[in-house]
Parts: structure tokens; sequence; C-alpha cells
């Protein structure tokens, strides 16, 4: 079994770390340069940075940060948000990000999928999917939550593979922030679907709620912010958790 992956979510506003509940009510959660390479000390297998208001502001994405947190860490890191076409990949890998993360503009034009994946490679392409179960169907939303598309989760988690995606980060709207497990049966229905990584995330609240998506949700990696911003989860203990479970961890 390949080792599963422990990685902190940096939502990024104005500049600043914040975390919210169900995509609203946000709150300072620290410098993401800081915060970052606290994490990638800790045992961190990797860091996810996302603007989360660039594609509903219509900017672009943070090059400047970026350049800071890849002079301050020494493990790989995915930076999304805002960003719509080749240029912007560019950009940012050039700034020392290793992936990017895509979400609405994907949704909107999924031809990019296929641009990144020819030019980067699959590896660089994480295809992030913001889904809300509604009445037993799992609806895909853009602009950071704000906006409900015809998609559901499973057909388009489906093409974006099949367009090149190297990576699916599967964030439960509906789990957002309540602490209270990931969305695991909708994980492990992705998982048999699918050939790629799955990342979980989206309702982590203890340290149970990693083993389960491991071993229910059969997720590749879980991908987690206020349990590790608010110090209610250390990366360390986790992993010493997760390895007397007998799940195999870097």
């Amino acid at each position: 079994m390949l080792a599963k992956r422990i990685i902190p979510c940096l939502d990024i506003k104005d500049g600043k770390t914040v975390k919210g509940v169900n995509f609203i009510n946000f709150r300072d959660a620290g410098d993401p340069v800081e915060l970052g390479a606290q994490y990638s000390e800790q045992g961190a297998d990797e860091l996810v940075y996302l603007d989360i208001t660039a594609s509903h502001e219509g900017r672009k994405t943070f090059t400047e940060l970026v350049k800071k947190v890849a002079a301050n860490i020494n493990i790989p890191f995915t930076v999304g948000g805002g960003i719509y076409e080749i240029q912007d990949v560019d950009r940012l890998l050039s700034a020392g990000a290793d992936k990017v993360s895509i979400n609405s503009a994907a949704i909107r034009n999924p031809q990019l999928i296929e641009d990144i994946a020819k030019n980067f490679g699959s590896q660089v392409c994480v295809v992030a999917i913001d889904a809300n179960l509604e009445e037993d169907k799992w609806v895909c939303y853009l602009n950071g939550g704000r906006i409900p598309t015809d998609r559901s989760l499973f057909e388009w988690a489906k093409e974006a593979e099949d367009r090149g995606a190297g990576e699916i980060l599967f964030t439960s709207m509906t789990h957002d922030g309540v602490k209270e497990g990931y969305p695991n049966e909708a994980l492990a229905t992705l998982a048999n679907s699918l050939h790629i990584p799955i990342i979980a995330s989206g309702g982590a609240g203890k340290m149970e709620h990693f083993r389960d998506t491991f071993i229910e949700g059969k997720a590749d990696a879980a991908l987690a912010a206020s349990v590790f911003h608010f110090r209610e989860i250390g990366i360390r203990d986790l992993k010493d958790y997760l390895l007397k479970e007998g799940i195999n961890v870097r």
C-alpha cells in the first residue's frame, strides 16, 4: 500500500491564513509562510495554498507569496485560486510551486486540464471539486462554493481524469469545518471509479476521522485546516496514531 499523505491546507484571504465553517464565517489563523514552515518541520507531506477569493474577485493568484513559501519550506506544495490559463500555471511553477489546483476554471473550461497536462505533465494538475450533498446528489459549485452548477461530483471527476488530471481534491461543503468526519461513502465511490489519487477534504475533527477516511473512504491523502492551524491535532501525533492503527504513513 502506498504511504498515505497528510496535507495541511492554508486558505488565503487578503494575505492571511483563514478558516471558515461551510465556506463562510472566516477567522484569522496566522501568517501563511510561517505556518507552512512549521508544518514542513512537523512532518506534513505536502501543503496546499488556496487563494479562496481570487476566482470570485477575478484576480490572479499571489505570485509573491508563492516565492516566499518556496524559499521557506522543503516539501511539495500546491497552489490554487485564480488560475485561468497556461500562463498562470507557468508563472506559479516558476515562482516555486510544485502543482496547481484548478476548480472553477476547470468546470468553465475543461480543456484547461488537457492543456496543463500536455504542457507540464498530469502530476502538476490537481482538479479540486467543491461539492454539496443535495437530495442524494453531490452538486458541484463554482467560485468558492458560491454558485451551483449542473455538474455532479462523480461524472465531473471522471471527466477530469479522462482529460489528464493527476489528482482529485474533493472538498465536501456539507462537511467543511463541521469536524464530524469526512464524506467517506462518496470518497470510496470516487476511489473505486478512478485510477488517480483522491485527496479527502472537509470534516476532520479528530484523529479517528483520518483513519476512517483512509480505510473506509479509500482516500490517498487527507487534507485538513483548522485542526492543524489551531493546534487541536499535532501532525507527528497523528502519524504515530495512524501507524498504530496499521495505516502506512510517511
